[in-house]
């Protein structure tokens, strides 16, 4: 039921609504719990939310929950979407409607933003992190770098990082 709201709660992307009920509402994960999964489902192939249904569902209802979460997370939308498909090949053309998807574009934006602020703030060693941020970004958006050498690279590099600051403690 999580889910089918978080499902429910979102257009153009949940993953805001997803960090708030599972680590602000319901406390099923703490804010360094839900970064370390997101990160695992980013790596995993398909969208990362719904890879974090299947991860959380999992975790606290085993195989159904693993089923369960993200379809309760994607029936609500798709039935939405079904609807505002029919609507947008009816009335998509109208100066009203495009106004109406700029302005949800923007929200969008900032629900992204407001999520990536909360997650970088649950970060402990947040010096040790920053250029990793930096670094990836002025490599894809800067140097057009391919995002998989990229995230090779990263992972290499973040992996030394913690094998360094882990064999001191």
């Amino acid at each position: 039921m999580g889910f089918s709201a978080v499902g429910l709660s979102g257009f153009g992307g949940v993953l805001p609504f997803a960090r708030r009920m599972l680590v602000e509402q319901k406390a099923w994960m703490t804010a360094e719990e839900f970064n370390a999964q997101l990160g695992l489902c980013q790596f995993l192939p398909g969208p990362n939310v719904i890879n974090l249904a299947v991860v959380v569902g999992k975790r606290y209802q085993g195989v159904a929950g693993a089923i369960v979460a993200p379809l309760g997370l994607l029936a609500g939308p798709f039935a939405i979407v079904l609807l505002l498909a029919m609507l947008y090949d009816r009335y998509g053309s109208l100066p009203l409607a495009q106004s109406m998807l700029r302005g949800i574009a923007a929200v969008g934006c900032g629900l992204l933003f407001a999520m990536a602020w909360r997650m970088g703030m649950a970060l402990k060693d947040k010096p040790v992190f920053l250029p990793f941020t930096a670094l990836t970004a002025a490599a894809i958006a800067g140097l057009r770098w391919p995002m998989p050498a990229v995230m090779i690279a990263g992972l290499l590099l973040a992996g030394g990082v913690a094998y360094w600051k882990l064999g001191r403690r």
